[in-house]
């Protein structure tokens, strides 16, 4: 079996086999090699192996030796003559107006040509800008066109992922990819989501499409049923990296099953048996979702064991409790009164075992109030004395009523009337006169007023307020009128002129009415012809 070494040349696709001719040469030494082209310099990417004749294309080339210092040294000049070629390259491309896009010049390592790299839509008639070259650089010149895959591989960058580009990390050769890989991948069909640097569909889509491929020839379709113990639930999603299905229940609760977790029914096993098809499961069992660490899930199947009658308790443990579960003084309350009927009148039992003296049969009957008040024997009295002037002070209370405006004024008048009268004839109401709430209220108002300018007269010398008439002295003698305006009635102007004497006040009122009045302006916009009449008016 023939011995092969894998050697990449950098302006090469994919590596080429080259027969290593027995030298002692292993992965990451520099290879010279000698090619179609000429002699080149490569870079060797695995040890030497064995291989079949069959997979040989053509006759091996030999490997001439391994790379030296000077080798190198030499390669390296010819790179950076191979960039400043790139000017001239762009110049004389420009110059003959041609439509391409210089990519990079390459200079072989044993002197034989130099090849020139450009990328073009179409074909192009290169043959004056051969011409051009070759005079310039003073040697054999090649043109190579290459498509826009094998530029950006050559040019280099980054991808979307921000990992370097596949192309050029990888290399090897480039293989087809299609729409179809996406769709299988359930991407977005939008060409700028799934499209690489070059333009072309990304060279990532055909790595995965086996994988995605096989997880759904084996998971169940998407919007399928699945039964569960918590009732059907529907897939909503894949997570094919991790193998996994969304589904989500008819409660509305979204939870995570691993593909490898879930089981056949045996209708389902009985189905792809007569069909004669591979079995997906259609089923989640209880084992699964008590595996899932969810707190939603843990309360619907706690749920769900109440509902078939399994005492699960409250969910909580021991160490989450806030309070202990005993029982609350309220409880404990009703527990004594449940056991003191149950023994009857003659005693009850406290709950730590205690005899206590029954009471009477009346205090039994009589309902014990809402509030807890601690009520002592000894004081009975001063109880039912409270409990009576309680009631003596709602009693004595009455519901305030609102004066009309003519009732206000009778008691205005009335109240001054009687302060213009003298102290005996004060002393209270003539025979058969009945006075309203209104007016004793005013009187009794009146008295504690002068009691208490009596009791507070002021000594000699000190200074003394000039006596200024009440306002109920004021309306008795007319200097002021109390009147009252009612809606619609302008303003108190009926209610003037229905008061004799009060047409004069009444014709001062109107002139003042229409004095006040004001013409409103129309808010619609003017034309040009109205504003000038309207300043000519003015």
């Amino acid at each position: 079996m023939p011995v092969v070494v894998s050697v990449k040349f950098p302006f090469a696709s994919r590596d080429l086999w080259f027969d290593p001719q027995g030298l002692d040469i292993v992965q990451g030494d520099y290879a010279i090699c000698s090619t179609e082209r000429g002699t080149e310099l490569g870079l060797v990417t695995a040890d030497p192996r064995e291989v079949d004749t069959a997979d040989l294309a053509a006759p091996l080339k030999p490997v001439l030796g391994i790379a030296s210092d000077a080798d190198l040294d030499r390669a390296d000049e010819l790179a950076r003559k191979g960039e400043d070629a790139m000017a001239v390259f762009r110049e004389l491309v420009e110059k003959n107006g041609l439509d391409m896009k210089p990519v990079g010049v390459e200079f072989l390592f044993g002197g034989e040509k130099a090849v020139f790299y450009f990328a073009a839509e179409d074909r192009v008639d290169f043959r004056q800008l051969v011409k051009d070259l070759s005079s310039r650089f003073r040697m054999r010149v090649d043109m190579r066109q290459i498509g826009v895959r094998d530029e950006t591989r050559l040019v280099g960058g980054y991808a979307h992922c921000g990992q370097e580009l596949c192309c050029t990390r990888f290399g090897g050769q480039f293989e087809p990819v299609s729409i179809r890989m996406a769709k299988e991948q359930d991407l977005p069909l939008n060409s700028a989501k799934i499209s690489g640097v070059c333009g072309r569909l990304m060279c990532c889509l055909r790595y995965e499409f086996e994988a995605y491929k096989d997880f759904k020839s084996r998971a169940p379709k998407k919007k399928a049923l699945i039964d569960t113990p918590l009732g059907r639930a529907r897939i909503q999603e894949y997570d094919t990296p991790k193998e996994q299905l969304v589904l989500r229940l008819e409660s509305g609760k979204v939870f995570r099953v691993n593909l490898a977790d879930m089981t056949c029914s045996d209708e389902c096993v009985k189905r792809a048996q007569e069909q004669n098809c591979t079995c997906r499961p259609d089923t989640v069992t209880r084992e699964v979702l008590d595996r899932i660490e969810s707190p939603e899930m843990r309360l619907a199947l706690m749920e769900l064991d109440r509902e078939m009658g399994v005492d699960v308790g409250d969910g909580l443990d021991n160490a989450d409790r806030i309070a202990s579960s005993s029982p609350t003084p309220r409880r404990k309350k009703q527990r004594d009164e449940g056991s003191r009927k149950a023994e009857g009148a003659g005693g009850r039992t406290s709950a730590r075992g205690k005899a206590r003296p029954a009471k009477d049969e009346d205090a039994a009957e009589t309902p014990s109030p809402r509030r807890r008040r601690r009520r002592s024997d000894a004081a009975p009295a001063q109880t039912e004395a409270s409990e009576q002037q309680a009631q003596a002070s709602s009693s004595s209370r009455r519901r305030r009523r609102h004066l009309s405006a003519e009732e206000r004024d009778e008691a205005f008048r009335a109240a001054a009337q009687r302060a213009q009268e003298p102290a005996g004839r004060r002393r209270g109401p003539a025979a058969g006169e009945v006075a309203s709430a209104s007016e004793q209220g005013q009187a009794s108002g009146q008295s504690r007023r002068r009691r208490h300018k009596q009791s507070s007269a002021p000594a000699r010398g000190e200074s003394v307020k000039p006596d200024v008439p009440s306002v109920a002295e004021q309306v008795s003698t007319g200097e002021v009128r109390v009147s009252r305006r009612r809606p619609g009635d302008g303003g108190g102007a009926r209610a003037a002129a229905s008061q004799p004497g009060a047409g004069r006040e009444q014709a001062a009122a109107e002139d003042g009415e229409k004095k006040r009045r004001r013409r409103r302006r129309s808010r619609k916009p003017r034309t040009g012809g109205d504003e000038g009449q309207a300043s000519s008016a003015e």
